[in-house]
């Protein structure tokens, strides 16, 4: 046997500091996990019932304590889990935790997209059999390998990735993947109220200013979209909606929204949220009118509603006030302020909290029992991207009304 060579100093620090963020990790994820009821209870029953024993899941999705909460959900039911996060909203202190309860774990939060690219290629290469996929990016990735047959099926997280599956993978997706955001209990009570509270909560949170009084542009109103709008108008706030189809626009307007083009509220607005899910929606022809000093973020789960890489190409200088903040100065002299770098606001911008825990509780209960489902009964789903069971939809509405004591 040879030697084993003495730790350096360096390695010591460095796995002293791991320990300690583990430690962190597991800290804040015990609160997490206090108050998910629905995910306890199926943490219970996957363990007696063992559904993914055999199993690899292969995962990207945002990588918070709430989803730490799911992982150890599917890893009490047999699963083998490798997992990625997103990139820009990876949380290290989570990361270590759940690579110390053996988790095989790729990313941190200063990963590169190139590094991020490498992680999602790394949780492909130990060919996992069932997906939870979020963006569509592990289902792009094994067409473009060629491996699509060994995979049983999954789950996809979002809108985006449920619209790419049905348009960019379509017809070349031969595995059931159930859409989670096709649910409209999901719907409700995430996109909506979730991730209106959680969008004008960050809001505030990154920036200290008042919605009271200020002048909002929301751009699509989709369920996100929809929430945004609503909180920001509940609070105060003087709100504008931007919607290319006519029937949302139409419910907007309905529901008391002033409604118009960007162009024609470029001018008007002070803070612009992004909330549709399609690339450009803020580009040039935008940053040409924008009022002076707006502010601009984006609550769309790819980083593209924004075009970020014209906006700096074409700014006079960019300074970075803080780690979600930075100031844009424009050739005329007028400036914008962009919100952490275009990307979710609520989960890659400062002391990021996300969707409320009770939100994530329910939708986390319907990706566990959709990999459930697919895990004993994929041979009874579809090809393709499909909606959530109506049954499980239905079950899960009466666990969530029983555990908010709805009836009280």
């Amino acid at each position: 046997m040879q030697p084993q060579a003495p730790a350096t100093t360096a390695s010591v620090i460095a796995d002293a500091d791991a320990v300690a963020l583990a430690k962190r990790g597991a800290a804040r994820i015990a609160w997490i996990r206090s108050r998910m009821p629905l995910l306890a209870a199926a943490r219970e029953h996957f363990s007696e019932t063992r559904p993914f024993a055999g199993h690899r899941v292969g995962m990207s999705l945002h990588l918070e304590p709430k989803t730490a909460v799911l992982l150890e959900t599917l890893a009490a039911g047999g699963a083998e889990i490798v997992a990625t996060g997103n990139h820009g909203s990876t949380q290290d202190d989570v990361v270590a935790h759940l690579r110390a309860i053996g988790l095989t774990v790729h990313g941190r939060r200063d990963d590169s997209i190139d590094d991020h690219h490498a992680n999602l290629a790394a949780v492909l290469d130990a060919a996992p059999d069932i997906l939870l996929d979020n963006g569509a990016d592990l289902a792009a990735g094994v067409v473009e390998r060629g491996t699509t047959a060994r995979i049983l099926g999954g789950t996809e997280e979002t809108t985006s990735g449920g619209d790419r599956l049905r348009g960019e993978l379509a017809g070349r997706i031969p595995f059931p993947v159930i859409v989670i955001n096709d649910s409209l209990l999901k719907a409700i009570g995430e996109n909506k109220h979730a991730v209106g509270q959680s969008v004008v909560e960050s809001f505030m949170r990154i920036t200290n200013l008042m919605v009271p009084g200020r002048r909002f542009v929301v751009a699509g109103y989709g369920w996100c979209g929809r929430g945004v709008a609503h909180y920001l108008r509940q609070l105060g706030g003087k709100v504008a909606v931007v919607e290319v189809d006519e029937l949302k626009a139409f419910e907007a307007a309905l529901d008391g929204f002033r409604v118009a083009a960007i162009e024609d509220l470029a001018e008007w607005g002070e803070v612009f949220i992004t909330a549709t899910g399609q690339p450009g929606v803020l580009a040039e022809p935008f940053f040409a009118r924008v009022a002076d000093g707006a502010v601009l973020a984006n609550c769309g789960h790819f980083p593209w509603e924004i075009d970020v890489p014209a906006l700096k190409a074409g700014a006079a200088s960019v300074t970075r006030l803080d780690d979600a903040i930075e100031r844009i100065e424009l050739p005329d002299g007028r400036h914008v302020v962009l919100l952490a770098d275009g990307r979710m606001m609520n989960l890659a911008g400062r002391e990021p909290k996300g969707n409320s825990l009770e939100s994530m509780d329910l939708g986390f209960l319907l990706q566990a029992l959709s990999l459930e489902r697919v895990a004993t009964r994929a041979a009874e789903l579809a090809a393709g991207a499909q909606p959530v069971p109506d049954d499980i939809d239905r079950e899960i509405a009466r666990r969530m009304l029983r555990a908010m004591g709805a009836d009280r």
